[in-house]
């Protein structure tokens, strides 16, 4: 029997990742999740993600933040999964101290609590999610450059209504290709800064200390499960909360930007055959589709799939720190660990909505976390 701790394990991708373990068979499975109202609400023993693993494994309610706490879960565990993080690009930029402190702290209490077992311990490997969002706006091509790693898209540009890519040499515009893991790394948001962070963290530390890991660099997961109650992440749930009460619908900038979705099930699948996978290791691994579909193509599906009266509004308006595009390149994943996606987006959207009929609704927190970042001049409104 392999014992596993899972951090952030109650979360949307830890607790797919307790299901399909327990399914599996083979695993002791402790998860150790601070239960965040964000993600949970106010009574976390009932939400959703709780319920769904309650019965499948121990459960240590605690911050990733107090070292005492994490060196008992790590206890004689083999193999640590770390999702435990706080996430949303535009929600970190003004919540700085938050996302250093959970994100960078909580890793380094997590290497800390394995070092001060010593000989004591038994853990082998970590295993990391990590985030797309490192790459920046990621790999494009120029037609006088050739491929090029391009900043940040300027805020005066995008006021004026042109969210195109440009060459940071030439002034050319750019087109957007498969971003691969050797692509240049350019956080553009603190999030991502903590995400890479935690990569070199490992990248140090795990060597030094006689274990393996293996990190992931996540796109866009969504799925059965994905928190309904938390603003600052995932359009499938804000659009969904307010199409399900017939609400407007704020399309960000002009509609065309584009990410690449993946299944909650795919991503959790990918983790835990990375558990016993010798070739992942030491390896950064992209995790996607490989597809990119733009945010109106979501919209659009989503008024359809609740037959909504929502009137979409393509506004303008943008965040500071969202990228125009993503695809990955997955021929990494595919080689080393037999990925593929089998959970299309069509499948999987339809999934979702039938999933999201049957919940609770509650969209208040999506307007205060506009104005939260309004009011930090990261988000703006086209006037």
């Amino acid at each position: 029997m392999k014992k596993i701790l899972i951090t952030g394990g109650a979360g949307f991708i830890g607790t797919e990742i307790v299901k399909q373990l327990h399914q599996k068979g083979g695993y002791e499975i402790t998860v150790l999740d601070v239960m965040t109202q964000q993600i949970h609400g106010q009574d976390w023993e009932k939400s959703y993600l709780y319920q769904s693993i309650r019965d499948f494994c121990k459960i240590i309610k605690a911050d990733v933040r107090d070292f005492d706490m994490v060196k008992e879960a790590v206890g004689d565990n083999e193999c640590i999964i770390h999702l435990a993080a706080e996430t949303g690009t535009g929600q970190s930029m003004y919540m700085i101290n938050q996302y250093n402190e959970v994100n960078i702290m909580g890793t380094s209490n997590l290497l800390q609590a394995i070092s001060s077992l010593g000989d004591r311990g038994r853990v082998k490997k970590i295993i990391l999610s990590s985030s797309r969002s490192v790459y920046g706006e990621g790999k494009y091509r120029c037609p006088e450059c050739g491929i090029v790693y391009p900043s940040a898209r300027n805020k005066e540009n995008m006021q004026k209504g042109d969210f195109g890519m440009y060459c940071d040499v030439c002034g050319q515009r750019l087109e957007k290709e498969y971003t691969s893991e050797d692509s240049m790394i350019k956080p553009a948001s603190l999030y991502a800064f903590t995400k890479y962070a935690q990569e070199r963290m490992l990248e140090t530390m795990c060597p030094a200390l006689g274990i393996e890991y293996t990190i992931f660099r996540f796109q866009n997961v969504y799925g059965v499960g994905q928190s309904l109650k938390n603003p600052y992440t995932g359009i499938l749930s804000i659009f969904s909360t307010l199409m399900l009460e017939n609400k407007p619908v704020n399309i960000f900038e002009d509609g065309l930007e584009s990410r690449d979705f993946i299944n909650v099930v795919d991503t959790a699948a990918a983790v835990i055959k990375s558990i016993d996978e010798p070739r992942s290791n030491s390896e950064i691994i992209n995790i996607g589709s490989g597809i990119g579909t733009s945010v109106i193509e979501i919209a659009a599906f989503l008024k359809k799939a609740y037959e909504s009266k929502s009137v979409i509004n393509i506004t303008g308006d943008f965040r500071i720190g969202d990228i125009a595009h993503n695809i990955a390149d997955i021929s990494k994943a595919k080689a080393i660990l037999g990925f593929e996606q089998r959970i299309s987006l069509e499948q999987g959207l339809e999934q979702f909505c039938a999933w999201v009929k049957g919940q609770n609704i509650d969209n208040s927190g999506y307007e205060k976390s506009l104005k939260e970042m309004e009011d930090s001049g990261m988000f703006v409104r086209k006037l």
